[in-house]
């Protein structure tokens, strides 16, 4: 038996190497099924931030698989929630969506020390998102 997920989450950020997919990767930990998660850049990196992979096992949460993917504007279409970090106006906007900006610092270049705090602030962002998809559904 399949379920429908509550919501589709999309995360944007320039690169889709280093915040997008933390956020990606916490929300397929934290919400499993219930939830379906894409992440997209306004210009795709080549690889995912080592530094951020590796703050990321630390918590047991693996993105070592993923890969960075351009943003599209079917992507966008497609998905319920639209959480931006840091692309500035090269998102499309459509009616419907629920857009949020996340101001988180950017960990391109940096070491998995300075990408912790990053990393831990995804979690709690994370954390409240998934209490107002579930809220949003039993209203």
């Amino acid at each position: 038996m399949t379920t429908t997920p509550l919501a589709t989450v999309l995360f944007v950020c320039v690169h889709n190497a280093g915040r997008s997919q933390m956020a990606a990767g916490f929300l397929g930990h934290l919400a499993g099924d219930r939830v379906e998660v894409r992440s997209a850049g306004s210009i795709p990196g080549d690889q995912l931030n080592p530094a951020a992979v590796e703050a990321m096992w630390e918590v047991g949460v693996d993105i070592s698989d993923q890969k960075p993917k351009v943003l599209t504007a079917e992507a966008v279409q497609a998905s319920d929630y639209v959480i931006t970090m840091g692309c500035g106006d090269t998102c499309p906007v459509f009616p419907g969506k629920t857009y949020l900006d996340w101001a988180l610092e950017d960990p391109a270049g940096r070491g998995v020390e300075a990408v912790r705090p990053i990393r831990d602030e995804i979690k709690v962002l994370i954390e409240g998102l998934i209490a107002e998809i579930e809220a949003k559904q039993e209203a």
